[in-house]
């Protein structure tokens, strides 16, 4: 009989057209060279680096407020931290017995949180890169989690439908969130610490008070699963990618639909959002990333440099940088123009 965790693995796979075993195994078997991986990239944009010791698919990356360091999480169960600048792996972080499925940083740089397929979340000291505190209230995979501005609150979204409120600092459970149907894939808070948003595999994403948990809006316009959600920087838009291969734009306040943003030719796995709110990244499972216009919604480039899915994206402070982690075990870093 197969296993939960082996179900799950299975539901995930058809979600995204049968293709990841047979990546999986085509790369690991008869890896590309290296040169004919980037293709069609404008002049404006170049790759600086590859960063490889993953031996498993990078699902999660973060960095630092202050744009020195970077965070990844992959399936071999570990965190790595990373010297954003040189490219040099500094720690490997052990402590989850399962995928390390997000990682998030606060905004002061003190705390890096990581979650796995192990139920738990933990809270490391990033100066000391010692454990801290370790949350076990969920009761299936934690797949996303999001630091408040403030660095008090801690937001996590899980297998078990749930989405869970925490007091940062002590690890307390402030509330519980109920209402989506279907495992909750993506969290998000706002720049002023007022509101969340949530993505799910019941096709909608949820708004919510952070303060109180109350729902506010559920958003339906997409016609398959929400892998993942963004609020941009100047509190005015919620972004989602989804297995339909659509982005979508939201007002964040009245939870309208703006704009439906096309172009993947497969699921829609991660997005960032530039802090000038002027540009959006996304990646998906056409292991392609592409850099959009927020405002217009106009593609601006299509970045092929991976050769499996782009699994997580996270933008530099100063929006000189993005950084890239794939199923191809590696982690990019980009520069943008400015």
């Amino acid at each position: 009989m197969l296993s939960f965790k082996t179900k799950l693995l299975v539901s995930f796979a058809i979600l995204l057209l049968g293709t990841q075993i047979y990546a999986y195994f085509r790369y690991k078997l008869f890896p590309y060279n290296p040169i004919f991986l980037i293709t069609n990239l404008p002049s404006s944009i170049f790759l600086k680096n590859t960063l490889t010791g993953h031996n498993d698919y990078v699902n999660s990356v973060a960095i630092s407020s202050a744009g020195k360091t970077l965070a990844s999480g992959g399936w071999d169960k570990t965190t790595k931290i990373w010297n954003l600048q040189t490219g040099n792996l500094e720690n490997t972080l052990y402590g989850h017995s399962d995928s390390v499925l997000a990682v998030a940083i606060s905004s002061d740089s003190s705390t890096l949180v990581s979650s796995s397929w192990d139920y738990t979340i933990n809270i490391w000291d990033l100066e000391t890169r010692e454990l801290k505190n370790t949350l076990t209230r969920h009761s299936a995979a934690v797949n996303s989690v999001a630091i408040s501005p403030d660095g008090e609150t801690l937001a996590s979204g899980s297998t078990d439908k749930t989405i869970k409120i925490w007091d940062l600092p002590t690890g307390k459970l402030k509330h519980t969130l109920t209402g989506h149907k279907n495992y909750v894939t993506s969290v998000a808070i706002s720049p002023d610490n007022s509101t969340l948003a949530s993505g799910s595999f019941d096709n909608t994403m949820k708004i919510w008070d952070l303060q109180t948990g109350k729902l506010k809006h559920t958003l339906t316009g997409h016609t398959a699963s929400i892998f993942y959600v963004a609020i941009s920087p100047d509190n005015s838009n919620l972004v989602s990618g989804s297995t339909d291969k659509n982005i979508k734009v939201w007002n964040l306040h009245t939870g309208k639909l703006k704009n439906t943003l096309t172009g993947h030719t497969n699921t829609v796995l991660s997005l960032a959002i530039s802090p000038d709110n002027s540009t959006l990244i996304s990646g998906g499972a056409d292991n392609n990333i592409k850099i959009w216009n927020l405002q217009t919604g106009k593609l601006k480039n299509t970045l092929t440099g991976h050769r499996d899915y782009v699994l997580a994206l996270a933008i530099s402070p100063d929006s000189s940088t993005f950084v890239s982690g794939s199923a191809d075990e590696t982690i990019k870093i980009w520069r943008l123009p400015r």
